[in-house]
């Protein structure tokens, strides 16, 4: 579908004004949909809103911008009854990417008088970062919204099989993001629209750094990926641009490594062995 096709059509992205979610906005705004972006700023940081608004605006496309909770249920009611009123009572929503990060980070058994994680946190957590994918997708499907072979993205990470300090809340949304699209993909296979997971390698966004020892993270990272350097948000904004393609529908339901090899190598060393030879 040639880009200026897209534009009857707009992007729903969660979580778009930085990492991820940023990235894909500009670049799903720059392939010509229009933009959908649903925040969670504080003053502080609304100067860089008002930067990829300004920069989707000269690219051509609408925007409409939600500075809300996206797993509130009222507001996203509210949203998605300003998008009824620019579809012409057509499915419009080509798009919809899930990339929240917003849980707590707490042990689930406490040492050396750290707080244990409690059952609001972790129910906060489960609801933002895996079911409101789900709740998107029911009101985007019953409202007539959801086009035939849309596309449904859902950020997860490397954390969702594997343990890492601090991460279990996390790490149980995360698996439990990566169920939800399965059976999501199941459940919208009559309409052609296809449903993914995208594994990102680490990549340094902001959510990142507020995870204990990201720096040891980052570090670790470089050394184990095969193109010796992080992965960018771009690279998956440029994944999801081509997934967006005519054909790409066809890829559901799986998980998508995206992160230039990091995942399958687990050797981390340093420098090449001194003897290269084996003796069977």
């Amino acid at each position: 579908m040639a880009a200026n096709e897209n534009n009857k059509f707009w992007a729903v992205i969660l979580g778009a004004s930085s990492g991820f979610g940023e990235a894909t906005t500009l670049k799903l705004a720059e392939d010509g949909y229009n933009i959908v972006g649903v925040h969670l700023d504080r003053q502080a940081t609304m100067s860089n809103v008002d930067r990829i608004l300004s920069q989707i605006k000269s690219l051509g496309v609408k925007s409409m911008f939600f500075n809300v909770n996206a797993a509130d249920e009222v507001k996203r009611k509210e949203i998605i009854e300003e998008i009824k009123k620019v579809s012409n009572g057509q499915p419009v929503v080509k798009i919809l990417m899930h990339s929240l990060a917003f849980g707590s980070l707490k042990p689930f058994i406490p040492s050396a008088g750290e707080q244990p994680l409690t059952k609001a946190q972790m129910e906060m957590t489960m609801d933002v970062m895996a079911n409101s994918l789900v709740y998107w997708a029911q009101d985007l499907v019953m409202n007539n919204l959801l086009t035939n072979k849309a596309r449904i993205f859902a950020m997860t990470s490397s954390g969702g099989h594997t343990a890492i300090p601090y991460y279990g809340a996390v790490s149980a949304a995360k698996a439990a993001l990566e169920s939800h699209c399965r059976q999501l993909s199941t459940e919208l296979g009559f309409m052609g629209v296809s449903v993914n997971p995208i594994m990102a390698g680490v990549t340094d966004t902001p959510a990142l750094r507020k995870i204990p020892g990201n720096i040891p993270m980052i570090e670790v990272a470089r050394r184990k990926n095969p193109r010796t350097r992080l992965t960018s948000p771009e690279d998956i904004a440029k994944i999801i641009s081509l997934l967006c393609k005519d054909g790409g529908e066809w890829i559901s339901g799986g998980l998508i490594h995206a992160d230039g090899g990091e995942d399958v190598v687990n050797f981390v060393g340093q420098g090449e062995p001194s003897d290269k030879s084996f003796n069977f």
